[in-house]
């Protein structure tokens, strides 16, 4: 297998993932009774007899993340091009990546109960991740004005500004409007969620359709 084979495999095992992701997500959300996904955190489906779920659909936004920066990263590379062009991007998005996984080792306190040790923990590693994955995808796009990725940049970038948009949204809300929070609180994550998600999944699209931008890989080790 060529290394641009093993990088396009990662690019569709992430875009798989994503759409995992929103199945698992929906079903989770049918199965307890009284669950709200406008007022209620995503984090509240792992607690529970069906929390399993969404502890596996936490596994899966990590790998499938992971899967999506190696790709990435892999593509830079094959393209001659710098790594350290994006490595402020790149962490952050590792540290979304990285706090996926977190967030399924460690539970969340569900509404009107008791903050527990690892309940603190879930909430500390959901801002860091978030705030990794909202301004990773900015500065990633920003970074695409030239060389391989340059052809993303016109969608990615938007999609990036949007995810800082609504991630601000997200942190900021429960301060500034606490009660508008409290009703719509659910939805607002979903949102901000679905933006780095729907960046990922543009990018990864569209480096699968644009493969030519890859130099052929034999050429490359003739030199």
């Amino acid at each position: 297998m060529t290394e641009w084979s093993t990088v396009r495999r990662r690019y569709e095992v992430a875009l798989a993932g994503v759409l995992l992701y929103v199945l698992l997500d929906a079903v989770a959300q049918l199965l307890p009774p009284h669950y709200s996904p406008i007022s209620q955190a995503e984090s509240d489906l792992a607690v529970g007899p069906y929390g399993y779920i969404m502890t596996l659909n936490f596994l899966n936004r990590g790998v499938l993340s992971l899967e999506f920066l190696f790709a990435l990263m892999g593509t830079v590379r094959l393209a001659g091009e710098r790594v350290s062009r994006y490595r402020s991007g790149f962490y952050l998005l590792g540290v979304w990546s990285v706090g996926a996984l977190l967030l399924a080792v460690f539970p969340t306190d569900v509404p009107s109960t008791p903050v527990s040790w690892h309940g603190a923990i879930h909430l500390i590693v959901a801002v860091v991740a978030f705030i990794g994955g909202g301004f990773g995808a900015l500065m990633i796009s920003v970074r695409m004005n030239g060389g391989v990725l340059r052809g993303a940049r016109r969608f990615a970038l938007p999609i990036g500004a949007l995810s800082v948009m609504f991630l601000l949204v997200e942190v900021l809300g429960p301060f500034s409007a606490p009660h508008p929070m409290s009703d719509y609180g659910g939805l607002a994550e979903r949102v901000f969620l679905g933006s780095v998600l729907a960046w990922i999944s543009a990018v990864a699209v569209h480096m699968l359709r644009n493969s030519k931008l890859i130099p052929d890989e034999s050429a490359l080790y003739r030199h």
